[in-house]
């Protein structure tokens, strides 16, 4: 009997289960970094849309001679195009105007983020995520028609804005919930650093695609972009496996003990049943959806929340204002500054997947986080000194502050919400998963709105205004993690074999 091939070998190692968990690890992970690329777009035209007048006329003036010396027609604006840039981001106040876009997407991605997680809980993760991740394409492309059809219509631009931030909503609670019905607690650091790179890899590849078109037709940076957003919304319908029960796989959510001492109910007992809402048709068994008030008494989730304001102010910042930056600062064009612009991401990657391998280690989550933004307050400084000495430097600076500012957005946006919303006061419940997601990430919004548009207002005044006001969020952020990490440095730590490794199928 011939001997099975290697590949195949290797193929029926893995169990029914790993496979199926596998294949929920990456469905998940594109899906999310299909919405974070349909993000993107808006900070690589900004460029675009306003450009430095002096020197569209010293460059155009000098086609025009050349034009006129070889006997042919002086060059011609288009009918969709001014001088300096796309009315009505033509004018001076262009700043002002850039940041109330993205505010008005990111106000409305706060305010829809608290009842996208109560939402959720009570809506199949699939059905609802097909539907935010189609309507979300479809407004993305709005946007971009507004190039076709020549609209220069400030009110046009902010009402898609705030549309498409309110449908977005539906992804974050849905797929980190989807995930931890999957995962248990063990490595859940390094599985969720790994996995959260979808926003780092989504804005890498929204960064590619809309500079792709941003200098010739920047209406296609959205419309492709919102096209393939619509698409994986398709796959999501046709693919997305919910729970490990709806397939009678194995049960990965065994009650685990606690593995960082900060999450301990403090002595408080379980969830007030007042804060529980029965779901129609549930017959109990733990299945019950968790109130907004109840999300709020699990130990961690107030600190961790306002924690992630600050910390998502800053990252936030960076995701729609670095390529603008990057122009005024070494000079270059949109599509140039918005590739060297994806370094940012790509160092938010290794910080993301470093900062899960800390904490799982540690069992540290809040200490882990505060060092991080320790770290991240001077590199800002350094990164606004180094920055104007020329390219080589941005890109070191680049990839170093990527690091150090997603790495703590990244833990508590992933492993340290699961970990709130598998809490042991809530018994076994993993209802209340989505609805402590979308409490942390939504109070993080708030912060992730009120960033660029102060970016927007204090850039007149300076970039270097700008770090400052970055460099004090950070201080912010690590306040509030200071009781945390006490506790945390206060409490002995756990055994390795007190960890309950990830259960293998």
């Amino acid at each position: 009997m011939a001997r099975l091939p290697a590949g195949i070998r290797f193929i029926i190692s893995f169990s029914r289960d790993q496979w199926y968990r596998a294949f929920i690890f990456i469905l998940t992970f594109l899906l999310y970094a299909s919405f974070h690329l349909s993000r993107k777009p808006i900070s690589i035209v900004k460029g675009e849309l306003h450009k430095d007048c002096a020197t569209w006329e010293e460059t155009n003036v000098g086609l025009s001679l050349s034009s006129r010396a070889g006997s042919t027609s002086p060059l011609q604006l288009l009918d969709n195009e001014t001088d300096c840039g796309w009315a009505p981001f033509d004018k001076n106040n262009y700043q002002q105007l850039l940041g109330a876009l993205d505010y008005s997407f990111l106000c409305a991605y706060a305010i829809g983020m608290y009842l996208s997680g109560i939402i959720g809980e009570r809506l199949p993760i699939r059905y609802y995520l097909t539907f935010g991740m189609l309507a979300s394409g479809a407004f993305t492309a709005l946007f971009g028609l507004g190039y076709f059809y020549n609209i220069h219509n400030l009110g046009f631009y902010v009402v898609t804005q705030v549309i498409n931030g309110l449908v977005q909503t539906t992804g974050w609670p849905s797929v980190v919930t989807c995930l931890g019905n999957w995962f248990g607690k063990g490595r859940r650091g390094l599985i969720m650093g790994l996995w959260n790179s979808h926003t780092s890899v989504g804005n890498i590849l929204g960064s590619l695609i809309a500079g792709y078109w941003v200098s010739t037709c920047w209406g296609l940076s959205f419309i492709v972009p919102g096209a393939i957003v619509a698409a994986m919304g398709i796959v999501c319908f046709l693919f997305l496996i919910e729970h490990p029960k709806d397939i009678k796989c194995s049960s990965t959510l065994p009650t685990d003990p606690e593995m960082q001492c900060l999450l301990l109910s403090d002595g408080k007992g379980s969830i007030h049943p007042n804060h529980v809402v029965i779901l129609p048709g549930d017959s109990g068994g733990g299945m019950a959806a968790i109130s907004f008030i109840g999300a709020l008494k699990i130990p961690g989730v107030v600190e961790f929340s306002l924690c992630l304001l600050f910390a998502k102010l800053v990252s936030y910042t960076f995701l729609f204002w670095l390529p603008l930056y990057i122009t005024s600062v070494d000079h270059l064009d949109a599509k140039k500054a918005g590739e060297l612009s994806t370094l940012f991401d790509v160092g938010g990657i290794f910080g993301g997947i470093l900062a899960g391998v800390i904490s799982d280690r540690l069992e540290k989550r809040a200490s882990t986080c505060g060092l991080m933004l320790l770290l991240a307050a001077p590199t800002l400084y350094v990164f606004s000194t180094v920055s104007k000495m020329g390219v080589e430097a941005t890109v070191a600076m680049l990839l170093l502050s990527g690091a150090l500012v997603s790495g703590p957005y990244a833990l508590i946006t992933t492993a340290v919400s699961a970990d709130l919303g598998t809490h042991k006061s809530l018994k076994g419940n993993s209802h209340a998963l989505s609805t402590v997601t979308a409490i942390i990430d939504g109070t993080g919004s708030v912060g992730a709105a009120v960033g660029p548009l102060l970016a927007g207002l204090i850039s007149p005044s300076g970039w270097s205004n700008v770090f400052y006001m970055l460099m004090f969020a950070d201080a912010c952020a690590l306040l509030f993690l200071i009781r945390l990490i006490h506790k945390e440095l206060s409490c002995p730590g756990s055994a390795p074999g007190d960890q309950v490794p990830l259960k293998e199928h």
